[in-house]
């Protein structure tokens, strides 16, 4: 990532309950986002996918069990500052601040990096460049951020994640509108930084067979529980989506390996969507 790469440490949640005030909407989950490793979350809108990356970034306190990096530190002793050098969160929901340029925005990921008076932060140009770089957004640098499609935005935010050069990366959707080209783009980007740089991916992605592309562990999730995890292949059965999703969904495993699913609609099997 930068010239100094972030400590590389896993995160695990163990048996983790999430409330929003009495309404438990994660149920002893147990999820490990693993160094150098990517996981992907799925399952139906309202299962709680969100909610639990949210809560291995502390935006969510759970109301039971533990979250720890492997190194041994509690996510809640953490300062804020040194949270925010460990792990990134790319969330669904942002207030854009006005009158700030593309790289003004991105620039904001190295606030846990700069010192505390003075704001020196000497890898800072390089990781801010690099993030541009990686996301498209080079050329568009000086562009205001109010002036960018809904496409650009998000390429924005996930640049500023990128420039915060944790190593353990938090993604909701990233790909939410993005035309077909950046979709692509960042899911093989979120392999290179699993692969090449160890850093730890955990993902919300609803697009089936991204996930089966991309995932080396995958989670199902269906109102609040975990209910199937494990290889992509393990997870992405037609019983596991017809039940989850409540729908017919048909898979199948081409002669390169790939996953591919189709959920199929009421009328005359024509297919619905791609699942």
């Amino acid at each position: 990532m930068s010239p100094t790469p972030p400590a590389v440490s896993g995160v695990s949640a163990r048996e983790i309950d999430v409330a929003y005030g009495r309404d438990v909407v994660v149920h002893a989950a147990s999820v490990t986002v693993g160094a150098g490793a990517v996981t992907v979350l799925i399952g139906p809108n309202g299962s709680g996918k969100s909610t639990l990356l949210r809560a291995l970034a502390r935006l969510h306190d759970p109301a039971g069990g533990g979250i720890t990096f492997d190194d041994g530190a509690d996510l809640r002793a953490l300062s804020s500052r040194d949270l925010a050098r460990r792990i990134t969160l790319l969330s669904q929901h942002r207030n854009t601040p006005g009158g700030l340029s593309v790289r003004e925005l991105v620039e904001f990921g190295r606030h846990p990096h700069r010192s505390r008076w003075g704001g020196r932060d000497p890898e800072g140009p390089e990781a801010v460049a690099r993030a541009m770089r990686l996301t498209g957004l080079t050329a568009i640098a000086d562009r205001p951020v109010q002036a960018l499609s809904g496409g650009q935005g998000q390429r924005v935010w996930l640049a500023s994640c990128l420039a915060q050069d944790t190593g353990l990366l938090l993604l909701d959707e990233p790909t939410t509108f993005l035309d077909l080209r950046y979709q692509v783009e960042i899911l093989d980007m979120i392999r290179e930084l699993a692969d090449e740089h160890g850093v730890g991916v955990g993902v919300v992605l609803h697009d089936l067979d991204q996930a089966a592309a991309i995932a080396d562990r995958l989670l199902l999730i269906e109102a609040g529980r975990i209910t199937a995890e494990g290889s992509p292949g393990e997870v992405l059965t037609e019983a596991n989506l017809t039940r989850a999703y409540g729908i017919r969904v048909d898979v199948e495993t081409g002669p390169d390996g790939r996953i591919r699913t189709r959920a199929v609609g009421r009328f005359n099997g024509v297919p619905a969507v791609r699942a």
